[in-house]
């Protein structure tokens, strides 16, 4: 298991992490947490490794990323005799969650959980993701990209285009980090400013007036997808601390009786498909805005949000409430997870080793 990084969402891989060990099975599993400090060291957790061995002590909320350095390549591929390695990148954002480990491992010929290079960097990356969620033709919000060094400071155009409210988010960060809502001009510009300070790219997008609405998906080829669940904003949207303060409310599974028959297999299917549009593997979270108007009623529907390839995993996390709702219970999600990594690395390993 590889916890901690070097993105703004640190903490939260951390948290993550306690969770995930906490949930496995001991008896089936030796559990090796490995961690990534803020400058980007790597470390065994002696701490995090000295609690699992001993029954009698609790784990803390976070794992502490901190220990003797270790090098890469040993730390992942170095199992006993007889054992086999699966890794668990439990690293949210960027260097770890968009195709960097994954490439890593990959390359050490070490099977993961989660999904590959190109569905971890595609999904990670927000605008790009868009792109090709447009041709496969799910429906989205609309958008703008903005490229910081082509970005010609034009506020109206964007205003034109999209209108208030509108929402800015670097286009390589998650859980809300750096993300703005932005009401008028002298805000859109502030909400730009801070974006910049976490990535050249940017997504602009429409505000949207509906629900927010959340499915687990598991798989690799054969998927299975989760009830829906339902976020209600505490804030005035779902923010960082809306996320991880426990502050905003949930209804899992999701009461959608008020919505057209047959949106629950609307939104699986549309989970589906944007799931092998950006060539995820393993799991996903797909986060829809089903857009209402002022009486209440369906305007556009559904319109997809995002993917999340390695969703929270923390005590109020949506993707394992969303399976347990479903009926797969927490540790049974952690053993499907290996099961879908050893595979796809089989089925990988087949097609590297085939000559002709």
């Amino acid at each position: 298991m590889i916890f901690g990084g070097q993105s703004a969402e640190h903490d939260v891989s951390c948290t993550t992490a306690t969770h995930v060990l906490a949930a496995a099975d001991r008896s089936r599993y030796d559990l090796i947490p490995i961690g990534i400090t803020r400058d980007g060291d790597w470390v065994q957790a002696n701490e995090a490794a000295a609690i699992l061995a001993d029954s009698t002590r609790s784990l803390p909320p976070q794992l502490d990323p901190s220990g003797p350095h270790t090098d890469l390549l040993p730390a992942v591929t170095s199992p006993e005799p007889g054992q086999q390695v699966v890794v668990l990148p439990l690293l949210h954002g960027p260097m770890g969650e968009d195709g960097t480990v994954q490439g890593m491992l990959e390359l050490a010929g070490v099977p993961y959980v989660g999904a590959g290079v190109l569905g971890s960097a595609l999904t990670m990356e927000k605008a790009k993701a868009k792109e090709v969620l447009a041709s496969a033709g799910i429906p989205q919000a609309r958008w703008l990209t903005i490229h910081e060094p082509d970005w010609s400071g034009d506020l109206q155009a964007i205003a034109d285009e999209l209108g208030f409210p509108c929402f800015v988010k670097p286009a390589n960060m998650g859980s809300s980090i750096g993300v703005s809502k932005a009401n008028n001009l002298a805000e859109l510009e502030t909400a730009i400013e801070l974006a910049l300070r976490y990535d050249e790219w940017l997504v602009v997008e429409e505000g949207i007036a509906g629900r927010e609405i959340e499915l687990a998906v598991l798989g690799n080829h054969d998927l299975e997808v989760s009830l829906p669940g339902e976020i209600m904003p505490a804030a005035d949207f779902y923010d960082y601390e809306d996320k991880y303060d426990d502050g905003a409310g949930q209804q899992i599974p999701a009461d959608l009786s008020d919505l057209p028959e047959g949106t629950v297999h609307e939104l699986q299917d549309l989970a589906k498909l944007a799931y092998r549009a950006l060539r995820v593997e393993g799991m996903a979270r797909a986060d829809f805005l089903y857009e209402v108007d002022s009486d209440g009623k369906p305007g556009r529907g559904a319109l997809l949000n995002e993917l999340n390839t390695i969703p929270g995993f923390t005590p109020i996390s949506m993707y394992p409430k969303l399976w347990e709702a479903s009926g797969l219970a927490y540790p049974d999600l952690i053993d499907k997870l290996v099961q879908l990594a050893l595979e796809r690395h089989a089925r990988r390993v087949k097609k590297r080793l085939t000559t002709h």
